[in-house]
């Protein structure tokens, strides 16, 4: 399991159209924003992204990087990005499933075509969204097992403004006796 204030697994993947992406190299000034999304197939996920597209911007004004990530292969990242209309929002793709893992995300089995007649990988993650500090520490984590009921992107930006504004420290860090 993840801990905030701890350091989260190494990321590393290609993206469409702003070259690699390593987390650990990342530069935001307050947080990198990490958003697993399930794949070409997923409706939901396209929806989500559409609304991260949108915010992206706003992301930016407040020192978060954002990038989109799935274990997709490059044409279908890059459909996924067409269907979404990309142009803000770095795409990674083709992240291990054993890295998925790492991440707590949960992995799922096909079970062939989705409701929109796209077949689902083999295996995929789960979806997950994820504020990682410069430093590379959790800040915030949220998972899933269903491509439903995420984190809605315009509250995470009313937090944001909270958090920046009063320093407010990562919680859920206690890991000792219970």
């Amino acid at each position: 399991m993840l801990m905030p204030r701890q350091a989260v697994p190494a990321l590393a993947l290609p993206t469409l159209a702003h070259g690699p992406f390593t987390l650990a190299e990342d530069a935001a000034k307050h947080f990198t924003l990490v958003v697993f999304y399930r794949g070409l197939h997923c409706p939901i996920c396209a929806k989500y992204l559409m609304e991260l597209e949108r915010l992206v911007p706003e992301f930016e004004a407040r020192g978060v990087k954002v990038v989109a990530v799935s274990s997709d292969d490059e044409a279908r990242a890059q459909a996924m990005a067409d269907k979404v209309r990309a142009s803000h929002l770095r795409v990674g793709y083709g992240l291990p499933l054993a890295t998925a893992r790492q991440w707590g995300l949960y992995i799922s089995t096909s079970r062939g075509k989705t409701s929109i007649g796209i077949d689902e990988p083999e295996r995929f993650s789960e979806p997950g969204v994820f504020l990682v500090r410069p430093d590379g520490t959790l800040y915030y984590g949220a998972v899933q097992t269903m491509p439903f009921a995420r984190p809605v992107f315009a509250e995470l930006l009313g937090s944001l403004d909270f958090v920046l504004a009063n320093d407010y420290p990562a919680r859920g860090e206690y890991a000792g006796p219970v």
